[in-house]
């Protein structure tokens, strides 16, 4: 779980991130972080449609690399 301290650092950067939600990379959300609370985080896609996704996901900065989890 992404803690509260580096959600917070993307939401003043205003930095682009990737969140990984399984192995395609088709289904990643990349966006901006504007809320979050104990389960949630809230991120503004490019479309400036919200989603909201479960803080489990794996949260990654979107300049760097993906990250290959699932094998």
């Amino acid at each position: 779980m992404i803690s509260d301290e580096q959600l917070n650092e993307y939401r003043l950067s205003g930095e682009k991130i990737r969140v990984i939600r399984d192995a395609l990379e088709s289904n990643d959300v990349i966006g901006m972080v504007i809320a979050w609370d104990d389960s949630q985080v809230m991120i503004r896609r490019p479309n400036r449609r919200v989603v909201k996704l479960d803080r489990n996901y794996i949260f990654q900065s979107n300049n760097e690399p993906r990250r290959n989890i699932f094998g």
